[in-house]
């Protein structure tokens, strides 16, 4: 397969990038670089220099989502500016590259004749819903404009695959975490973040009184879930949104505290390390936890990593990789 991943130089993109590299596909990579990394392809450019393409564009540019396209077969679109805080903060970004960019790159997936659309969705558009486990079909009044741009891209998705035919599937990351996610800037996930202050020995504080819980997943369940939703032949599953998630929750509490559990196998003191507490986030969903049933029945998905079992694969990455610097 020929498969444009955008946003291929961020934390999810160049997971993906690698996983389909690995598998014998051509990948090309749109990026900015406003917030993905280089460092997160060289290896790529290194391995695949014959089927790997890497084009420095912006998904705000009509033209150059053209140019990526050309000749791809299907499109991973993972390009966004993510952050609930940082929405908040610059809804008027956060719309133009979440929604404009957005459109921009279906509309030259259309005219380009792409057989499948795979968009990265968002657990946000759950917003105020307060069921739980959370069901595809039942989501309640976005919290932040991030959530509202997110929720956008889906009802676009399903107006493009009605009107023009166009195969889009939709899958709602819940709080993805692992290798080559940023622990640096004011809008850090907040795993990276947690594991980069407790190796500095740096106290860490958790909004609120840390029972807010999540349904973190970790990249490689992730990665599994593309794969299937890119080769499916079901056609049921196509013009569909999934959650993609392990199916737990995890309180931040416990969530400090695995992290504590881990890191002190390489150094003592981290288990010492203070925590303290503040206000909570504004924007913030107090719980979330996916039904991962849709997905299992529809894509045959089956995760394989528990949020512990990825965690302790994260962290060993995180300190080898020594994230402190």
């Amino acid at each position: 397969m020929k498969i444009l991943v955008t946003g291929g130089a961020g934390f999810i993109g160049s997971n993906l990038c690698e996983a389909l590299l690995m598998r014998g596909d051509e990948v090309v990579c749109l990026d900015n670089f406003m917030t993905g990394k280089i460092e997160n392809l060289q290896p790529l450019i290194f391995s695949y220099p014959k089927t790997f393409k890497l084009i420095v564009g912006d998904i705000r540019k009509p033209e150059d989502c053209q140019r990526a396209v050309d000749g791809v077969e299907y499109v991973l679109h993972e390009a966004a500016l993510g952050s609930v805080p940082r929405s908040i903060k610059d809804p008027a970004t956060t719309n133009e590259v979440n929604i404009s960019g957005f459109l921009n790159i279906l509309i030259a997936s259309r005219n380009a004749g792409v057989k499948r659309f795979l968009y990265a969705a968002s657990s946000s558009t759950y917003g105020d819903s307060k069921t739980l486990p959370k069901v595809e079909d039942v989501i309640g009044k976005p919290l932040s404009p991030y959530a509202v741009t997110k929720y956008v891209n889906e009802l676009y998705a399903d107006v493009f695959a009605k009107t023009y035919g166009l195969e889009c599937i939709g899958l709602r990351y819940f709080n993805v975490f692992g290798k080559r996610q940023d622990p640096l800037g004011a809008y850090a996930a907040v795993i990276p973040l947690f594991v980069k202050k407790l190796m500095a020995h740096e106290s860490i504080t958790i909004n609120g009184d840390g029972e807010y819980s999540r349904d973190f997943t970790y990249i490689d369940n992730v990665v599994q879930m593309n794969l299937l939703a890119l080769e499916t032949k079901n056609q049921e599953a196509v013009n569909q949104v999934f959650n993609t998630a392990f199916g737990e929750r995890v309180t931040l509490n416990q969530l400090v505290r695995y992290l504590k559990e881990f890191l002190s196998e390489f150094d003592e003191k981290i288990f010492d390390v203070e925590v303290h507490y503040g206000p909570i986030r504004v924007g913030d969903i107090p719980h979330s936890l996916a039904s991962i049933e849709k997905a299992k029945k529809m894509l045959g998905y089956n995760p394989q990593y528990s949020m512990r079992d990825g965690l302790k694969e994260a962290v060993k990455w995180y300190w080898d990789n020594n994230i402190t610097n």
